[in-house]
């Protein structure tokens, strides 16, 4: 990356300025050892939810809740997010967000357990938006469920899905970046989907669903 560019993309992700609540859940990530999504990304997701009116969506992978809180304020007031974690100790400290946001008990279902256990139980096509920022071993898992998850013209995003600018390098073959790289090109190559790959954050991968 030339030096503006990479001077052009600090300057996107601080584009959109983090406020109070959001510093916190931050500080709380980062007491847990959770890897929120960075600045820009939320910033993005804000803007998807509110684009695509995201009256129901799912997250998999709470962590402190900072991409919850991003989901959320693009969400019309009566939106509900369910959110997946199988960490109870990360949904506590999502929940402390949740009441800093001052936002109402029904705005929000947080579920505790695997992923791949929760998500079959969720309604087909019932889902405006759903966002991926779990373990990138599952990724590919997730988004299957996504896709069905989906109502048509809902919004797939998966974040991290340029893994640490490692994604980009085609000598970087380790388990992980292979793992993202491949899910990738399998949300670029499916027929059900639109997408396209966002430089935000670390890489955030958009789909709407046909």
């Amino acid at each position: 990356m030339s030096s503006d560019k990479a001077s052009s993309w600090v300057y996107s992700e601080e584009f959109v300025q983090q406020d109070d609540v959001l510093a916190r859940a931050r500080e709380r990530a980062g007491q847990l050892g959770c890897t929120p999504v960075p600045a820009g990304a939320g910033a993005a997701l804000t803007v998807l939810a509110a684009a695509v009116g995201a009256k129901a969506a799912v997250e998999i992978g709470t962590g402190a809740g900072v991409s919850s809180l991003h989901l959320l304020r693009g969400m019309p007031a009566d939106g509900v997010l369910t959110t997946i974690d199988i960490e109870v100790e990360h949904q506590r400290a999502a929940k402390e967000a949740f009441a800093d946001e001052g936002l109402r008990a029904t705005r929000t279902r947080t579920i505790s357990g695997r992923a791949l256990d929760v998500l079959p139980r969720l309604t087909d096509g019932a889902y405006d938006l759903v966002l991926v920022d779990a373990d990138k071993e599952n990724a590919a898992a997730y988004v299957e469920q996504a896709v069905r998850l989906l109502r048509s013209g809902g919004v797939l995003a998966v974040a991290g899905a340029l893994w640490h600018d490692r994604v980009a390098d085609p000598a970087r073959r380790d388990e992980t970046t292979t793992a993202v790289r491949e899910l990738g090109r399998t949300v670029r190559d499916d027929d059900r989907l639109l997408s396209a790959l966002l430089p935000s954050g670390d890489g955030l991968l958009v789909a709407v669903k046909r």
